[in-house]
């Protein structure tokens, strides 16, 4: 699944109740995860980690659908220019 499948996704199951919670809140919600995230980073629970990692990436995935940021697009920021050579691990 590429980024831009998983962002579809999840604002096919979450945009209209997100858009309602607005950025604001959504933010807050985003940065509790981010906060889950840090203890599961501090313990050595590897599922656990792997769980948080992914309720991040779903809040942000949200955040972005409901700012209509295409975060395909925003990583070119990175990519652009720079995949020359690029070989993947």
């Amino acid at each position: 699944m590429t980024i831009k499948e998983f962002q579809d996704f999840i604002r096919e199951k979450y945009y209209a109740r997100d858009s309602e919670r607005g950025s604001a809140g959504t933010f807050l919600w985003f940065v509790e995860e981010v906060g889950e995230l840090a203890s599961a980073l501090a313990g050595d629970d590897q599922k656990n980690k792997e769980e948080e990692f992914a309720d991040v990436l779903a809040w942000l995935c949200t955040l972005a659908n409901i700012n209509d940021i295409d975060l395909t697009e925003a990583v070119r920021k990175y990519t652009a220019g720079n995949m020359k050579g690029f070989k993947p691990k």
